[in-house]
């Protein structure tokens, strides 16, 4: 099932943006800056700080109703397809990003569709944000919340996420990007919307589950106060170069 079909207005409103100095550093190692490709782009926070480095920027997703929530800037041009067949031309793309949305596809089948529509030399990052982690008098309830109980909701790709893309197959010659974490100062309010657009939640509530994002919202109310308290997310990203199109046209040596 797609948890993301829908919501898209409170994923836009509520999901973390990732710092725009990450968006900078992929630019740095694309080989060119023409055409950049956002795949699993959901509203676009990533897609939009790309914008400010390539002449064009598609964002590709799936859920119309996510794309209809997705920030607007001449330089984008948004369409709906899935991660695996994504209609885009032969050898078109210079950078081939994927924020917090890998662990969702069919890797293989991705990965045969980057090496047809990545251009020589281009750079694929995917990107993900762990585990937030909060100020230690929030922690250990949020932990239980996490573990405890949202933990059973949570589908296996999941687990991902959990270990920062540690086991995730990745077939290209992977390059060094030391990704800054995203770091937000939030109200207690913006911290438990953000937690309703977690997949888990959404699951939770369709099996009839007592609201456990407003059970941890009661108990933790009194320390979090009407503060803004900071809440941290360690980002990890694996990027390779695709082989350039004379090598996969070779028949040589396999990626990896």
């Amino acid at each position: 099932m797609n948890w993301f079909s829908t919501g898209g207005a409170g994923y836009a409103e509520h999901r973390p943006t990732y710092p725009a100095r990450l968006a900078r550093l992929l630019a740095e190692a694309a080989p060119r800056r023409r055409v950049a490709v956002d795949v699993g782009c959901g509203t676009g926070q990533f897609t939009a700080l790309l914008a400010e480095y390539f002449d064009t920027v598609i964002g590709l997703d799936p859920s119309l109703d996510q794309l209809a929530n997705a920030a607007v800037r001449p330089e984008i041009e948004y369409r709906a397809a899935p991660a695996e067949a994504t209609g885009l031309p032969d050898g078109g793309a210079d950078l081939i990003t994927v924020a917090q949305a890998a662990h969702w596809f069919d890797l293989p089948v991705f990965y045969d569709e980057v090496r047809r529509i990545a251009a020589d030399g281009a750079v694929l990052a995917l990107i993900t944000y762990g585990v937030v982690e909060l100020e230690p008098d929030l922690a250990p309830r949020f932990s239980r919340l996490y573990t405890e109980e949202i933990g059973p909701y949570w589908p296996p790709e999941r687990r991902h996420v959990d270990n920062h893309y540690a086991d995730l197959e990745f077939p290209f010659p992977r390059i060094p990007i030391e990704a800054p974490a995203i770091e937000r100062d939030w109200t207690l309010d913006e911290f438990t919307g953000y937690l309703r657009t977690w997949s888990a939640v959404r699951r939770a509530e369709t099996e009839g589950t007592d609201d456990v994002v407003e059970a941890f919202a009661d108990d933790v109310r009194g320390d979090w106060g009407d503060e803004h308290r900071l809440v941290r997310f360690p980002v990890t990203v694996l990027a390779g170069v695709v082989r350039d199109r004379g090598a996969r046209n070779g028949g040589g040596a396999s990626d990896g």
